[in-house]
């Protein structure tokens, strides 16, 4: 059976391009979670009053990549220890998040975090909250870095995060 990882680490279009070329991984869905207000659009997230961030739902076989490969992968290819912001792109929107399905989630969750505290030279600000409700993102942002290669914010943010994913992760992971 499938599980699900919902995950924000700034722009939903770069998380969903990496997370696209892994092995196991079912479907990625990009979308709004972990604020207050009911069904927001993309224009309301960016205004910064719904709470929500821009994420990722992960669907994967657990059989072909765990949660905790998930969790690595993510790690990796976001900087976990800036607070409302990743690169350019500043606030609440695109903090770091992991909004967990159950209990045993929340415990690797924490033990990531603590291996990757060592990692880094900052502490991790990654949030953990249990997902309440997940809204989809509105379609034109569903599998964005494949239809728009060459927009400017795909060719300079999402394309690099790809690229250094294809580089760190080992065949095993990666679909092609």
């Amino acid at each position: 059976m499938n599980q699900v990882a919902t995950l924000g680490g700034g722009c939903f279009w770069c998380l969903e391009a990496v997370f696209l070329e892994l092995r196991g991984v079912v479907k990625v869905v990009s979308g709004y979670a972990g604020g207050h207000t009911t069904n927001p659009t993309y224009q309301a997230v960016c205004s910064e009053t719904t709470g929500h961030a821009e994420v990722v739902q992960v669907e994967f076989d657990p059989n072909q990549i765990s949660f905790r490969d998930v969790l690595n992968i993510f790690f990796t290819i976001h900087d976990p220890t800036t607070l409302n912001r990743q690169g350019n792109d500043i606030g609440e929107s695109y903090r770091s998040i992991v909004l967990t399905h159950n209990p045993e989630q929340v415990q690797v969750v924490k033990e990531a975090i603590e291996a990757f505290s060592s990692i880094y030279d900052q502490p991790i600000v990654t949030q953990i909250k249990p997902l309440e409700v997940f809204y989809n993102a509105e379609t034109y942002h569903q599998n964005y870095f494949a239809r728009n290669p060459y927009q400017p914010y795909c060719m300079g943010v999402v394309a690099p995060k790809v690229a250094k994913a294809r580089k760190l992760f080992t065949s095993q992971l990666l679909k092609h």
